[in-house]
């Protein structure tokens, strides 16, 4: 199946997704949060939630973007200039942002199974991630190789393994990488400057994608 996936620009995929994944953001900080307040295996669970609502929010996507542009050919330019805004305006945000403030709030204790739909609902909801997939995906797929759909799928696969794993890491770690992230603001800083790059460049080389 990853044959279906353009392996010239795979690893430049591979590369945003886990740079993009392991700077601080909202998922990291919900994991961060229930692994000191509740333990690692609540930080586990969350973000295995977080995981399971990626991955709905990445068939949402490939299912919706593949029947939009079918139906409406000309959306594809809109799309894909929106996108690549979009992703700009990510970089510049992050870029402009000094360090994120990574302190865990009080959290109430919850069950491992309402820790878990939190973080799929949490998810699911969250429109902005919908629009990350939509502007980030699709610039790495190839329709010689195969169903758009599916490799949107395959790719946020990819994505969200990578994510899951760099989550998994930090619930084991949450003590020690919660308080090293909070207490050595240069090393935040330099995840913010080298994720807003790529999320700068990743909107460039979307704007100058052309429709193949």
């Amino acid at each position: 199946m990853i044959t279906m996936l353009p392996l010239s620009i795979l690893p430049l995929f591979l590369a945003a997704s886990w740079t993009i994944n392991i700077a601080p953001g909202p998922d990291m900080l919900y994991v961060l949060t229930r692994s000191a307040g509740m333990g690692r295996l609540a930080g586990i669970v969350s973000a295995l939630g977080i995981a399971v609502g990626c991955l709905i929010q990445t068939g949402i996507v490939a299912l919706g973007l593949a029947s939009l542009l079918t139906a409406v050919p000309l959306v594809y330019d809109f799309i894909k200039y929106a996108g690549a805004a979009y992703l700009i305006y990510l970089g510049l945000r992050t870029l402009l942002t000094s360090r994120h403030t990574l302190i865990t709030p009080t959290v109430k204790p919850a069950s491992l199974w309402r820790i878990f739909l939190q973080g799929v609902i949490t998810n699911v909801l969250n429109p902005k991630v919908a629009l990350f997939f939509l502007a980030f995906l699709p610039q790495f797929t190839d329709p010689a190789r195969g169903p758009i759909p599916l490799q949107l799928i395959l790719l946020g696969t990819l994505f969200n393994i990578s994510g899951t794993l760099i989550n998994s890491v930090v619930a084991l770690l949450a003590s020690t990488f919660g308080s090293w992230l909070k207490r050595n603001a240069r090393a935040t800083t330099l995840l913010n400057w080298l994720s807003g790059g790529i999320f700068i460049g990743l909107g460039v080389r979307l704007a100058l994608l052309k429709r193949q």
